[in-house]
């Protein structure tokens, strides 16, 4: 067994897995805003939902550290999602 190879191969899987959890925490957001959002709900939610796809593009060429981009839709997102739908 090649072991450092594995170990390249979990990391990528690892990383991988990271980015896909918080694009997906950002489209339920997104899906938020559009179910309970008010008059623009949906210009919101589409915002949000073309800078979760740019941030998980971008995060997939990063490596390692991909999930950042994410994560700052996600907080950012988040904090449009509390204004908008209170």
């Amino acid at each position: 067994m090649d072991y450092a190879e594995h170990e390249k191969t979990y990391s990528g899987f690892i990383a991988f897995s990271k980015l896909g959890v918080v694009t997906v925490l950002n489209f339920m957001l997104c899906l938020l805003v559009f179910g309970f959002g008010g008059a623009w709900a949906s210009v919101i939610g589409t915002v949000g939902v073309l800078a979760s796809l740019l941030a998980c593009a971008i995060g997939l060429f990063m490596g390692q550290n991909g999930w950042r981009p994410a994560a700052i839709v996600l907080v950012v997102f988040g904090l449009l999602t509390v204004l908008s739908v209170s």
